[in-house]
């Protein structure tokens, strides 16, 4: 019975620390897009020009930002936004309840050890920080705003979603799949493996997933109306995240989280209006 009631207290905490997730599936107080049709080219013009992107307002912007993603929860209790976040929300629970039953295979196989080489950790890592710091450099020497401008924001939306990550990872406290032992128990992992806060190295959500996201998606909204740019920018993050389940760092559900957050914090709270 003891086991019982603590396996439903982890199921409402966990409950608990998915909506508190949930602004990262539609933390946007409104859709420029749907705001562009009604108003006047000037009002468009000082929507963009309303909140700058420089050095000396990231963290003005990061403060900006992180209001918009934690009071979330009161505008899904005003009725609002509460059809994404529920689709989203059953789509992770269903992809939770497949851990068990689909992550095994992935301690299994040797398939995958040649992509787990190339997809090291260490390597993605490297890959998600280095892109936006070499464009800001490129867009320094070539002078081009736009380009600087956009290695900003992809800084800004990979910070906001280091917040998030790191508040979830803290709260759920789940061990990740490698930590689990050959035909261990895959279904109880939430809530067993705490860090110190610093450290942060619980498997919900995927780090690399969410940074990597977040810094795709602003790259493939702000360069859209070249077709290759969201193909490339995307499928780099999804080989990113599924390196994650294929080394045993993380579980699907996880990665699936990660890029479900890092895509929503830019296109929904670091993007519009800019």
């Amino acid at each position: 019975m003891f086991r019982r009631a603590a396996g439903e207290g982890k199921l409402i905490l966990l409950a608990v620390c998915l909506l508190a997730g949930a602004p990262a599936f539609a933390a946007a107080p409104e859709d420029p897009q749907g705001e562009s049709t009604s108003k006047s080219p000037q009002q468009r013009v000082s929507l963009d020009t309303g909140r700058p992107t420089t050095w000396k307002s990231l963290a003005p912007n990061l403060l900006h930002d992180q209001k918009s993603i934690w009071t979330f929860p009161v505008k899904l209790a005003h009725g609002e936004h509460w059809k994404p976040a529920l689709a989203v929300t059953a789509a992770l629970g269903g992809l939770v309840a497949l851990d068990a039953h689909d992550t095994p295979y992935f301690r299994r196989t040797q398939a995958f050890a040649g992509y787990n080489r190339g997809l090291s950790g260490t390597n993605t890592a490297l890959v998600t920080t280095l892109v936006p710091v070499s464009f800001y450099a490129l867009g320094l020497v070539r002078k081009d705003s736009y380009a600087t401008k956009t290695s900003l924001l992809a800084g800004e939306a990979a910070a906001d979603a280091m917040i998030l990550m790191w508040v979830l990872k803290n709260s759920t406290g789940r061990r990740r799949p490698i930590d689990i032992l050959p035909g261990g128990n895959y279904s109880d992992t939430w809530f067993e493996s705490y860090q110190p806060p610093l450290n942060a190295d619980a498997s919900f959500p995927s780090g690399h997933t969410i940074a990597a996201f977040s810094i795709a998606t602003v790259f493939a909204l702000r360069y859209g109306r070249h077709r290759w740019v969201p193909w490339v920018a995307y499928g780099t993050a999804g080989l990113i995240g599924f390196s994650r389940v294929t080394l045993q760092a993380h579980f699907p559900s996880d990665v699936f989280a990660g890029a479900a957050f890092g895509y929503a914090i830019s296109r929904y709270v670091v993007l519009p209006g800019r």
